[in-house]
């Protein structure tokens, strides 16, 4: 992408942010699936701060300029990127385990872990939106980097199974959740084609067998 289109990389993340957010809105009313998604948004974000800052839970990194606008050195797109990421896993997790509970989230934060065993790569080792401090074995990045994105989708779709048991559905039909499944594929399936471009072959195969097995798994036992 040539530089003066970098901006298009955070906006494109925004925007997907965005759909996750009106389909909070759309499941559980505008006042609740606002405050969901105000939650979703600043909780990441502070998290994210927090662990830039000072390697909290994900291990010792700094954002650099190219995922511009930042805020407090953490760029605005983040907090959309995990709204997109709850609402999409969201749908993927309940599918599996439509009673919810602690294996609902169990289930929600691998499918966010798979996202990001793709996003985090690409990012780093292509697109160099992040540094990392510390090391690991999978492309150079830490593995508390993965513990810390399952332990915060892990505790927000604990936050979302308790609101889902306390308000009423209000979708009047799945095509909202068949959409999320949906950007959940091609959100994974875009960062797979640009990890495959940059040689990110093991991340590539790795992220496109977890995700056709958990869809393939979520497809077969959802709703009618």
């Amino acid at each position: 992408m040539p530089s003066w289109l970098e901006w298009a990389n955070a906006f494109f993340l925004i925007l997907a942010g965005t759909l996750g957010f009106l389909y909070f809105i759309k499941r559980f009313g505008v006042v609740g699936g606002s405050v969901l998604g105000v939650f979703v948004f600043f909780s990441t974000f502070i998290v994210e701060w927090a662990g830039s800052d000072s390697g909290f839970l994900f291990g010792s990194y700094d954002y650099t300029d190219r995922f511009a606008p930042n805020v407090f050195g953490v760029p605005i797109a983040i907090g959309f990127a995990w709204l997109m990421v709850m609402a999409t896993t969201h749908v993927v997790a309940r599918w599996i385990v439509p009673s919810g509970g602690l294996v609902y989230a169990i289930v929600g934060g691998i499918g966010a872990v798979i996202i990001d065993l793709i996003i985090d790569p690409v990012a780093y080792q292509i697109k160099q939106y992040w540094i990392w401090a510390d090391t690991g074995l999978y492309y150079d990045i830490p593995w508390t980097n993965f513990f810390g994105w399952f332990v915060v989708a892990f505790v927000l779709h604990l936050i979302i199974d308790l609101m889902m048991k306390k308000r009423k559905m209000i979708i009047t039909s799945n095509l909202a959740e068949k959409r999320m499944v949906l950007l959940y594929v091609l959100m994974i399936a875009m960062f797979v084609m640009l990890g495959a471009i940059g040689g990110l072959t093991l991340a590539a195969i790795l992220t496109t067998c977890l995700t056709v097995a958990i869809v393939l798994l979520a497809w077969k036992r959802k709703p009618v």
